[in-house]
């Protein structure tokens, strides 16, 4: 595990994405293409924004898969992260060698799951939700299951986040279920870069960081244990930290 701790919002985006940037650029050029994993939510508006602005990226190189999506949210509601991927990225790098999107349907994931397994994953953007969750695994995580994806139950502290963020109205808005990335998925990613700004995810950040073992109470805390984790905090979401344990 490697912390790094950015000004503000900005720079942490920056940084994440020039990062993110020549792990992409070394794939192509080792092996032709790459295969990346993002995340959505406000979290990671600053990050999505600088990666697209980089030059040198050949897009058409590059498949991407995200981690999760409301169970029976229409692609055209302003929640949607299939509607976020699209403009916040897609639509901004260009045509990309394949898009793999989380349709929000148990139906949907039997192909999910086909097109993740062909090859690893060389990155994967994970965000750390505010209460711990790693994509929509929420507390209590399932950790044992090895599907690439579920359907999972959101928890009340989950749902108020959505809406805390804006996405809906209220909370009875947000929708109780959705088909997420597994846990055990999200690790077999090669690399895993995880960007959490603002002072909403510090309580996150701390716990994560103090845990001297994994428990699927906090789920971020498995990230500590993957071979190559990058954190990328900044002075906000850093606020709470008292201290750091490592797990092997």
């Amino acid at each position: 595990m490697e912390i790094r701790i950015a000004k503000d919002r900005y720079e942490l985006g920056k940084s994440a994405a020039k990062e993110s940037a020549e792990i992409i650029k070394k794939c192509i050029e080792e092996k032709g293409s790459a295969r990346i994993a993002l995340s959505t939510g406000a979290s990671q508006f600053d990050t999505l924004d600088a990666l697209t602005k980089i030059e040198g990226i050949d897009w058409t190189k590059v498949e991407m898969f995200h981690l999760d999506e409301y169970v029976n949210l229409p692609e055209t509601h302003g929640a949607s992260f299939r509607k976020y991927l699209k403009e916040r990225f897609v639509e901004k790098v260009g045509p990309l060698k394949a898009v793999h999107f989380v349709d929000g349907t148990p139906e949907g994931i039997p192909h999910l799951t086909e097109e993740i397994r062909k090859a690893p994953i060389d990155l994967g953007l994970i965000g750390i939700g505010e209460n711990g969750h790693i994509a929509f695994n929420d507390p209590p995580a399932d950790f044992d299951t090895k599907e690439a994806y579920i359907v999972v139950e959101l928890n009340e502290r989950c749902k108020a986040q959505q809406m805390g963020e804006g996405w809906f109205a209220t909370i009875d808005d947000v929708p109780k279920q959705a088909v997420s990335m597994t846990a055990y998925q999200i690790m077999l990613c090669k690399k895993i870069i995880s960007c959490v700004p603002y002072k909403v995810k510090s309580e996150a950040v701390a716990k994560t960081l103090a845990a001297k073992e994994v428990s699927n109470m906090v789920p971020a805390t498995l990230l500590k244990t993957h071979p190559d984790f990058l954190l990328y905090i900044d002075s906000e979401s850093a606020s709470e930290i008292t201290e750091i344990n490592f797990i092997d």
